[in-house]
Formats: C-alpha cells, sequence, structure tokens
C-alpha cells in the first residue's frame, strides 16, 4: 500500500456514495479504520488512475465543488496522492475547490469572439443582478446561440438551458440546410430521431459498418487513402497515414479515440453532430476500431456539452445491446467496446497527447513528439485519434467509395467541409459545402452578413483575420494557406463596424494567457507578454513600433519552441489584426 499522505479532512456520506457510483464496484474500496477491505473480492488494480476524471466530476456534481475530504476519499480509493489529485482538480475550468457557499449553482458565461460581441458582460451582470453566481470563462461551444451560459448546480446534472427544447422533443430539431440535397455528413440531421437506435437504421445506419467488416481493414485504409481523407480537427493531417500506422503495430493493446473537446472559440460542429445524430459517430469510430484491430475506443468529449452526452451514452448502451459494440461486433468475430469520458473545460486538452494525458488522469499537458502517438498512445499503446467528423467522412468513403467520395471538392481538398458561422451573420449555424465553395457563397447560405463587415476571422481565435472584401477565397486548405490564413476548424465569425478590436484581441489574448497549460516557457512567457502589449494600447490609445516588434518576435519564439500547436498559433489574430490596422497605429 502507498503512502499517500492523506490529510485529515474526512468525506461525507454523499460524497462517498457519489464517487462509488462514478466509479463502479471494481474500484470501490470500504476502509474501517486501519482495516482495508475490497468490494466483490477483487483485487486492486495496479493502475486505476484513469478512473481519476470521472471521480473528480462526480464530487463536484454532488456537491458544487470538490472539498477536502471528498478529494480525501477518492485518492484513497484510487491510491493517487492528494497533492498530484489536487494539482489534476485545479487545471481545469469546471473544477472548484473552493466552497461556494449557499449559491446552489453557478453559471459560466463565454466570454470569447462571438459572445463578447453579443454583449457578454452585460448578460453576466444582469445574472449577477438576478442574484446568480456567475463565472465568467471561455467558449462554451454555443457561438451561434451567444450569449452563451452553462450551469452547474449542487446534486443535479449539468444543464444548457437553450437545450431544453430538444431534450423534451428530440426530432423536431430543424437545421438551417434541413431539406438540402447532396449532404454527406448532415443528412439525418433533423431527419432521424437521436435517441433511437431503429430510427437511425431505418435512414442507413451501420450500413457502412457492415461494408467495412466485408472489406476488411486494409482495404478500408486503402479507400480512405485513396479518397485523400485528412484530418477536420484543424491540423489537417492524412487520416489513412494514421490508421496504418496503428494497424502496423502488433503485440499490444490498441486504442481509437474520438477527439470531441472541439474548445476553439467559434467552434460548435462537433456538438451538433453529436447532438443530433449520435450513432454516426458511434458508427464511425467502431469503423476506425475495426480497421485498425484496436479493441478498446474512447470518446474524449467537452464538459460543457451534456446533451451530447446524455445522447452518446445512450447511443453506446443501445448499439451495445444491439451486439454492434461488445465481443462480436456484428458478426465480425472482432471484439471492440467504446467508453465515453468526459473532460472539464481545458482548451489544451483539444491537443491529441493532451488529451490522453487527461483520460490517464494527469494534467492536460502535451507530450512532446517523438514517440507519436501511433507506436505509443494512450497508456503508452497505439492509438489512433481522429475529430468526430473526420470520422463521419470515412464511414462514407467506406460505403460509397473513393471515387464518389472524390467527386466533389478539389484534387487536393477533396470532399465537403463542415464549417461554423457566427458573429454578424443572420443565420448563424452549422453547415456543409464542397472544399472549394467561396467564403461569400457560404456566408450567404447563412443569410448573408449583418450591418457592414469589418473582418472576418478564419480558423477561431487560433487562426487570422482577414479583409471584409476576400469573399472570392475558394476554401480549401491550399487556397487559405496561399491567402495566408486557415481553415483550421472551420470556423468563420463576421465582425462588423460597430467593433472594438481592442477590448476583442484583449479578450483574444487573455484566452491564450489562460488556457495556456504552462509546461513550456516559450508559450507560457509568450503568451502573457502578448497579453501585456494588448491591455498597454488600451491605455495607450497608440501600439508603437517596438511593441508590434516584440509581438513578432514573441510569435517566432513561441513558433519554433512550444511543445505543441497552441503556442504555435496563439500570435495569428493578433498579428493579422495589425496588419490590417484593425488596432493601434504604429509610430
Amino acid at each position: 500500500m502507498a503512502d499517500l499522505h492523506l490529510t485529515v479532512d474526512t468525506s461525507t456520506d454523499a460524497e462517498r456514495a457519489a464517487v462509488d457510483a462514478a466509479l463502479g464496484a471494481d474500484a470501490r474500496v470500504v476502509i474501517h479504520e486501519t482495516e482495508r477491505l475490497v468490494r466483490g473480492g477483487m483485487a486492486r488494480k495496479s493502475n486505476r488512475r484513469h478512473l481519476l476524471l470521472p471521480g473528480l466530476h462526480a464530487l463536484q456534481a454532488e456537491i458544487g465543488w470538490i472539498s477536502p475530504g471528498g478529494l480525501n476519499y477518492l485518492c484513497d480509493v484510487l491510491q493517487v496522492p492528494p497533492a498530484e489529485a489536487y494539482g489534476v482538480a485545479t487545471f481545469y475550468e469546471l473544477f472548484r475547490t473552493d466552497d461556494p457557499g449557499h449559491a446552489e449553482s453557478t453559471v459560466h458565461v463565454c466570454m470569447d469572439t462571438s459572445c463578447h460581441i453579443a454583449d457578454a458582460e452585460g448578460f453576466a451582470q444582469r445574472l449577477e443582478a438576478e442574484g446568480k453566481r456567475v463565472h465568467r470563462g471561455p467558449c462554451l461551444g454555443q457561438c451561434e446561440r451567444a450569449p452563451a451560459q452553462f450551469v452547474q448546480g449542487r446534486g443535479v446534472p449539468d444543464s444548457v438551458p437553450a437545450d431544453a427544447d430538444q431534450i423534451a422533443a428530440p426530432g423536431s430539431f430543424f437545421p438551417p440546410q434541413f431539406g438540402t440535397e447532396g449532404l454527406r455528413l448532415l443528412p439525418r440531421v433533423g431527419v432521424v430521431d437521436p435517441t433511437s437506435l431503429a430510427s437511425y437504421r431505418e435512414h442507413g445506419g451501420y450500413e457502412a459498418l457492415a461494408k467495412a467488416v466485408e472489406l476488411g481493414g486494409q482495404a478500408v485504409i486503402d479507400e480512405v487513402r485513396a479518397a485523400g481523407l485528412t484530418g477536420r480537427g484543424g491540423a489537417a493531417f492524412p487520416t489513412a497515414i494514421k490508421w496504418q500506422g496503428v494497424a502496423d503495430e502488433s503485440g499490444r493493446p490498441k486504442h481509437v479515440i474520438a477527439n470531441a473537446d472541439e474548445s476553439e472559440p467559434g467552434t460548435f460542429k462537433d456538438r451538433h453532430l453529436m447532438e443530433h445524430d449520435p450513432f454516426a459517430l458511434i458508427e464511425g469510430l467502431t469503423i476506425a476500431g475495426l480497421t485498425v484491430n484496436a479493441e478498446h475506443g474512447w470518446i474524449y468529449i467537452r464538459g460543457e456539452y451534456p446533451l451530447s452526452t446524455n445522447r452518446l451514452s445512450n447511443a453506446i448502451d443501445q448499439a451495445r445491446t444491439a451486439g454492434l459494440l461488445g465481443d462480436d461486433v456484428m458478426g465480425s468475430g472482432k471484439r471492440f467496446d467504446i467508453e465515453l469520458r468526459r473532460g472539464a473545460g481545458a482548451y489544451i486538452c483539444g491537443e491529441e497527447t493532451a488529451l490522453m494525458e487527461s483520460i490517464e488522469g494527469f494534467r492536460g499537458e502535451p507530450r512532446n513528439k517523438p514517440p507519436f502517438p501511433t507506436t505509443h498512445g494512450l497508456f503508452g499503446e497505439p492509438t489512433a485519434v481522429n475529430n468526430p467528423e473526420t470520422l463521419l467522412n470515412a464511414a462514407y468513403i467506406v460505403l460509397n467509395g473513393a471515387s464518389a467520395y472524390r467527386s466533389v471538392g478539389t484534387e487536393k481538398s477533396p470532399g465537403t467541409r463542415l464549417f461554423c458561422l457566427s458573429g454578424h451573420v443572420a443565420k448563424p449555424g452549422v453547415y456543409e459545402v464542397a472544399m472549394g465553395t467561396t467564403l461569400g457563397d457560404v456566408i450567404d447560405l447563412a443569410g448573408s452578413a449583418t450591418g457592414t463587415t469589418r473582418a472576418i476571422l478564419m480558423g477561431g481565435a487560433a487562426g487570422s483575420f482577414i479583409p471584409a472584401d476576400q469573399l472570392d477565397l475558394p476554401l480549401t486548405q491550399e487556397d487559405t494557406r496561399e491567402a495566408g490564413t486557415t481553415l483550421g476548424s472551420g470556423v468563420i465569425t463576421l465582425f462588423d463596424d460597430s467593433v472594438d478590436f481592442q477590448a476583442l484581441l484583449m479578450r483574444i489574448t487573455e484566452f491564450f494567457k489562460g488556457e495556456s497549460c504552462g509546461q513550456c516557457v516559450p508559450c507560457r512567457v509568450g503568451t502573457t507578454r502578448q497579453h501585456e502589449v494588448i491591455v498597454e494600447l488600451g491605455r495607450t490609445g497608440t501600439l508603437f513600433a517596438a511593441r508590434s516588434t516584440l509581438i513578432d518576435d514573441m510569435a517566432v519564439a513561441m513558433a519554433d519552441a512550444s511543445i505543441c500547436g497552441l503556442g504555435h498559433t496563439a500570435a495569428g489574430a493578433v498579428q493579422s489584426a495589425i496588419r490590417l490596422g484593425l488596432i493601434g497605429a504604429s509610430s
């Protein structure tokens, strides 16, 4: 038994019950003075630290915060030192280690980009005037319904008030492109009942998995390679290369992970898919698992997505009952099952290695590469990590073939793409278009701009601003790169001439300063100094040439020496705003 250096704080019956319910029978421990008994005769496993995140969620949900006594009990159950567990708990935005007092709930209000220009601060002040306990925080993934809120209470599930109608009538949702011909990723959205496996199968569900079983793993990879599918989470890495790397490994357990932690401000497409077509993600991840011969699948989902979480949990249960998960998937003779793991509010956990650290029960800090996840991923085992949109594209390719997939789009950017439009646009939402569609045409789909557009933010906070006159820009990887911007995770945010860009940039730089994990010096210091320059600009009204040079120098250092993509891209919005004259005036 490890010496955990537990504190003297004691847990309540309610806290112990919450932890026991969350972790399951295999992890529960009864402590009688100095004697420790394991329930059910199960020996204590050597490493159950990966259950730390679910345990912390259970404590937070039970009393509205993580008390020292509750943390003590969880640490004793999992044999994790309290100091380390405290370090994990304080890493995440949604966990509280301070007693909220008499407040029955905490309302998180998003302060980023689309919500910022929708008077999020005024919204937060109105909630406070009503007596609500408000936490001003980062993007909640509800950019199309800004200003956004997310509620955490005591002894009740986390909630998003805007979800209420969808929960009451799951088949009544009508998306912006409802009934549009040619949709590949969104054809079932607004058509199927997202709570029903039968409804999903009536509309073509699980035909792709049946085809994948028939083809076999290598044939599936070859088809995905021929299609030219690249990742839709922002990095655009070739999917077939990732899958082949994991498939070629042998002798160790393997994993596939759906990275549903879309935390980039302006991004909400994955939430849209998971809320309204959750079985599609389960099917796509199952195809990936069988293709690379992995028995373990994981969905790492944003903690701010309670409706998506509930619908995915239901979908997993129904798929397992129907033999579409488990020991013999669809009669293939192969075993594959999925575990849902809920994040807790950390932008950095969208980076694949930080995500794996989080699942394993550590702070979500990115790992150095190499080694790469395809050989040393989750628990040090071969792992493929894909974005939900990528997995739905893979299922389409398996069912229809690479030629059909490449029939739209461009040679270098084939297929369709989901774009998240928000800000000063008439109909914010998720839109699916063929790659190569112009920026102006996508904006027209969303009902056109409202007001006089001054700038457009491409790729989210980690992207860059472009002028309002670049509406003829084809939305492909190659064209946006040539134009000096990015598709990123599919974010398009419009800002009209009423926007105070200095205040907006102050919030964007504050976001990166707060979301940097602090592990590497270039990012930790660079994001802080960048924010300080923008704060100084707010006081002086002028961006002096020396300060502009400092931003450029820090951007180079962060891009060259940061461990992960946060540092590589944190200066993009600021630099592009300076180039376009949106902030300050050099002198």
